[in-house]
């Protein structure tokens, strides 16, 4: 089977962008009223991903970089833990440094599996199916659409997932990071339209899953 060299790109970028997502995260920077994680700006940037995938190739190709996007982002987990089991050279100070950055507690990975993994298909399922329903005319509505749910569903899942009980917690951090994420890719709505426009022309292809299982585990399908 021939892979197109623009999807293997996209699919590239998608798992870049979860990975660095894992490493900038630990920074928490302030508007002034609200603090949030550097990966606010990256996060964004992988539905957009997400939508391009559903959008031109449909939700059969997003499920498997999804899927492939999950994978990447436990061996690089797992690696970093192994990393931070071995035993530090004497002259070397960074171990302190590296289990700041790196440390990842069990819950927190599993508030971002879960996030992730709930967060991407929801968005793909909502888009690939408001492509059916608005005849895919409205592109717009299907990527705003889509993220409002899936940014939300991801949010919600991590927030209350890796802080409930915290003393810093609050729903608003919920709200704070679901209009963030919106927000960048609703400005980003003219770069969708381009990229996705490039796409249909040069790969020929405009997919709807009218008869598409859009169940998330049927990996090959």
């Amino acid at each position: 089977m021939k892979v197109s060299h623009r999807l293997l790109i996209i699919t590239v970028l998608f798992v870049s962008c979860l990975l660095t997502a894992n490493i900038v995260g630990v920074k928490m920077f302030s508007l002034g009223f609200v603090s949030l994680p550097a990966a606010v700006i990256l996060f964004p940037l992988s539905y957009i991903i997400g939508d391009v995938l559903t959008e031109v190739y449909g939700y059969r190709i997003a499920r498997r970089v999804i899927w492939l996007g999950f994978a990447c982002n436990l061996i690089f987990v797992i690696f970093a833990w192994v990393g931070q089991l071995l035993p530090p050279d004497p002259l070397w100070e960074g171990q302190e440094a590296y289990e700041s950055i790196l440390g990842y507690t069990p819950r927190l990975l599993i508030a971002s599996f879960l996030g992730y993994f709930a967060g991407e298909f929801a968005n793909s399922f909502i888009l690939a199916k408001m492509k059916i329903f608005t005849k895919g005319r409205w592109l717009w509505s299907r990527t705003i659409g889509s993220t409002i749910v899936g940014q939300g569903v991801d949010s919600a899942i991590f927030i209350v997932g890796a802080y409930f009980g915290a003393s810093f917690f609050s729903p608003l951090i919920i709200l704070y990071h679901w209009l963030a994420k919106t927000i960048i890719e609703a400005v980003a709505t003219p770069a969708t339209y381009s990229v996705v426009n490039y796409l249909k022309r040069k790969e020929g292809v405009d997919s709807y899953d009218r008869r598409t299982n859009f169940n998330p585990f049927r990996f090959w399908d």
